[in-house]
């Protein structure tokens, strides 16, 4: 006798594929390097290897589900109380969370396209309807048409700032004038993976926000700047209502014992990750000049990467790119997103951009 399998709910089958950024293939007598992930090119910070070894000597035993250590480091460096704080599996796994915590069937989350690809992703898992507003010509959020599409229906707006995959940053006094547009009961996602990167004259203030507004959430992450991408450890700040409900949802034990240690070494090696930042951002300064020289015309980059807008020509360059021995993360129809790298790895993605723009 045949049988069917239990079916999952409808919006499961509307879900979109993650597309995790190419690992790169080995290339006989060719250094290859992997530029489509957004991931930090140096090594753990000091002390961290150290604390995460010391954790895994302890792996016989639970993680501490209240994420203690974590959460006095991190209220004692933004000056919040802990009541404020939410830590997850990355800042991905927090949005999720707070999706489930806050939308049920036809409530509407709106967010600016193109951005995070998790976005649709998550929604679509909460049951909620994704509102996609286009970005600008040169991949900004249009905060304007934003505003203007959120409804009786709209539970949760996100902004990603900077923003992924164009890299453009949104001015602060942009988010609080719409802040000033939105109802009160609509939860605003600030979305600041990158923050540590931001170099714009007006840089969002995510926990002044958060503490002028209590419908504004704010999601960090160790996963780039800290450098802890195969951990996965971030956190967000919201008022207590907030971050208890994305608690209570969330996954018992979910951030482990060495993410949670290594998050807190993160944090204590802050003049070592300054410099770390710097060297990144200047390196990001060298390939976007080089970029501007060669003819090209990208996004402003406040990132660890930069954009490049090449509508249906994404695939060619990703190709060409790979036979470079660069890995990239194209965006079909829409560009092209390259990490900055090892300065070797962005010496190579100037030659492949020179030789792509003039057609060689």
């Amino acid at each position: 006798m045949t049988s069917r399998a239990p079916q999952p709910r409808p919006t499961v089958a509307s879900i979109p594929a993650y597309v995790a950024g190419k690992p790169p293939a080995p290339r006989p007598g060719q250094q290859v390097y992997k530029l489509s992930s957004n991931e930090n090119p140096h090594a753990p910070l000091p002390g961290v290897i150290e604390a995460a070894q010391a954790a895994v000597a302890q792996m016989n035993r639970y993680p501490d589900m209240g994420n203690t250590a974590l959460y006095d480091a991190l209220a004692d460096r933004l000056g919040v109380p802990q009541s404020r704080l939410a830590a997850g599996t990355g800042s991905v796994a927090l949005i999720y969370h707070l999706l489930t915590a806050y939308c049920e069937p036809g409530d509407e989350v709106v967010y600016a396209w193109r951005s995070f690809e998790a976005y649709p992703i998550a929604v679509s898992a909460a049951g909620a309807t994704s509102v996609r507003v286009p970005v600008t010509a040169t991949g900004e959020h249009d905060l304007d048409a934003m505003a203007s599409r959120v409804s009786e229906r709209t539970k949760v707006v996100i902004l990603c700032s900077p923003n992924n995959p164009t890299g453009t940053s949104i001015p602060d006094a942009e988010v609080r004038d719409f802040l000033d547009q939105v109802p009160d009961d609509v939860l605003v996602v600030v979305d600041e993976a990158y923050r540590e990167f931001v170099r714009s004259t007006d840089p969002i203030d995510g926990i002044a926000l958060q503490r002028d507004h209590a419908n504004v959430a704010v999601m960090r992450t160790f996963a780039k700047a800290y450098g802890l991408a195969g951990l996965r450890v971030g956190y967000m700040v919201a008022d207590e209502t907030v971050a208890a409900a994305v608690r209570a949802v969330a996954l018992p034990f979910g951030v482990n014992s060495v993410a949670q240690a290594a998050a807190v070494a993160s944090l204590a090696a802050e003049v070592e990750l300054l410099e770390r930042v710097e060297s990144i951002v200047a390196e990001r300064t060298r390939v976007t000049e080089g970029l501007a020289q060669q003819g090209w015309e990208i996004p402003d980059a406040q990132g660890n990467f930069c954009w490049l807008p090449l509508g249906e020509r994404a695939g060619d360059f990703a190709a060409v790119a790979e036979v470079a021995g660069l890995t990239v993360r194209p965006f079909a129809g829409d560009g092209v997103r390259v990490t900055v790298g090892e300065p070797e790895a962005n010496d190579r993605l100037l030659e492949v951009t020179a030789a792509f723009i003039t057609g060689v």
